[in-house]
């Protein structure tokens, strides 16, 4: 088996369970153990997992989110569920921001049913998904391309950002505690800074098992949106820690996938 081949089963365990460890993929593929760990160093460096003491993970921490291929395969349920509630905040002829990552590339693809829309984001798979569509104003943000968030960020990004202005912007996070969004990425953070403030008003989306966590950096205040937006309620302590500060949250009803 080649390289590669194998790296994309990791990739793929590591999509199915979340972890993996060392001992049990040297016996999976035959291979030795100094293998697998230059297989996961590789994986490492290109984002896509964190290793950990004899094995790798994709559970986020607070320096670390896993590659937009990993997140793009994950909970497809709770990022329809969202995606549908946060479209209700959208009437044709808006001018929307929608930021980068796998919820909002979910998010971008339903855009089309409210055509004639205006959309401004940074995030590659909406572009591609939303370019040539008729009734779509479509303004790609430019910058240095990454391929971990499959986005464009940096001061280009931000410079476009400042001259352009959104009827509402919907801003995704990896974690939210007390009255805080993180995020771990300094660039993304900036990109999202920017976009809530070139809108008139802004839509956070967060997994409701990313709220009670933390990452490097504070991206947000909670009260500086209009509206959040989760897949299912949180504990009955985080409810009554939002409750006492005045943050409505609003959970989004399951999907009939039938």
């Amino acid at each position: 088996m080649k390289r590669e081949e194998r790296q994309q089963l990791i990739v793929n365990l590591l999509v199915e369970g979340k972890t993996v460890e060392v001992d049990d993929l040297a016996e999976r593929f035959s291979v030795s153990k100094m293998t697998i760990h230059r297989d996961l160093d590789d994986l490492e460096q290109a984002g896509v997992l964190r290793k950990v003491r004899g094995g790798a993970t994709i559970d986020a921490g607070t320096q670390f989110e896993s590659d937009f291929r990993i997140r793009e395969r994950q909970g497809g349920e709770a990022k329809v569920a969202m995606a549908q509630e946060a479209l209700a905040l959208v009437e044709p002829g808006m001018t929307v921001m929608v930021n980068d990552g796998s919820m909002a590339a979910v998010l971008g693809e339903m855009l089309l049913r409210k055509r004639p829309l205006t959309v401004i984001t940074n995030n590659a798979a909406i572009m591609e998904r939303l370019k040539g569509e008729n009734g779509i104003a479509l303004i790609a943000l430019g910058g240095i391309y990454s391929a971990k968030f499959n986005a464009y960020l940096g001061v280009v990004t931000e410079e476009a950002l400042s001259r352009l202005r959104a009827d509402i912007a919907f801003i995704s996070t990896p974690a939210v505690s007390g009255r805080l969004a993180y995020h771990m990425d300094d660039n993304v953070v900036r990109a999202k800074r920017a976009m809530i403030s070139s809108s008139a008003r802004s839509c956070l989306l967060v997994n409701h098992q990313r709220i009670g966590h933390t990452a490097l950096h504070v991206m947000a205040d909670l009260a500086d949106f209009d509206t959040i937006i989760t897949d299912s309620a949180p504990t009955a302590a985080v409810l009554n820690e939002f409750d006492r500060a005045g943050i409505k949250l609003t959970i989004a009803p399951a999907q009939d996938q039938a």
